[in-house]
């Protein structure tokens, strides 16, 4: 069986201090608000409407928990970039965010949500310095890369391996289209990877 299917949401988180207590290993899905994180997660799970997905950018305001049958979680966070909206949600979720990613003990790995056409923005670049210096891996998903030809994506995709060596060794990324179903395998793998390294510490129930 696929290691993402069956994914059950278990619980949406506003504040940090709401958290449960760590339970298993958590691989962090994180984005620019309509970068298409959610799609993204919905086909790695094999369900179109297990993460939220809407046509208005900043509609993913918690952190949402999906679990796993191996006691795993995926964890949707909140999409960061938009502008719209009050600066106090604004720097809510900044907050949720950044205390998210540096101090939850039981993440193993982010798998960071890039839109193929305008990859690294500025906070995306952001993200990568908050996560990176952790020392845990990182997984780009380029998505949407079917609105690029074979040629573009091929540039994109060579173009940001050169970059990311700049946050580390320890940042692989591939191509991903929700609509055409593209490099969910290829996602699968690299994630799993994660959670198979036997020197990681699994939280018990």
């Amino acid at each position: 069986m696929p290691l993402f299917r069956n994914a059950q949401f278990e619980i949406s988180i506003a504040k940090p201090q709401d958290l449960p207590p760590p339970r298993g290993a958590e691989i962090a899905f994180a984005g620019r608000s309509n970068a298409g994180k959610s799609s993204a997660i919905n086909t790695l799970v094999g369900h179109t409407r297990l993460a939220f997905v809407s046509k208005t950018p900043g509609r993913t305001q918690l952190i949402n928990i999906f679990r796993m049958t191996n006691g795993a979680a995926l964890v949707d966070l909140p999409g960061y970039g938009y502008a719209q909206v009050p600066e106090a949600i604004r720097k809510q979720w900044v907050r949720l965010l950044e205390q998210y990613l540096t101090q939850r003990k039981n993440l193993i790995g982010l798998v960071l949500i890039m839109d193929s056409r305008r990859p690294l923005t500025k906070l995306d670049c952001q993200m990568l310095d908050w996560f990176a210096p952790s020392g845990r891996p990182i997984h780009v998903l380029l998505t949407k890369s079917d609105k690029l030809t074979r040629s573009e994506g091929a540039q994109t995709l060579a173009q940001t391996k050169k970059a990311l060596p700049a946050w580390g060794d320890n940042i692989t990324v591939q191509l991903f289209s929700s609509l055409k179903k593209i490099g969910a395998d290829e996602a699968e793998q690299v994630v799993g990877s994660w959670l198979d390294d036997e020197n990681r510490v699994i939280f018990p129930d």
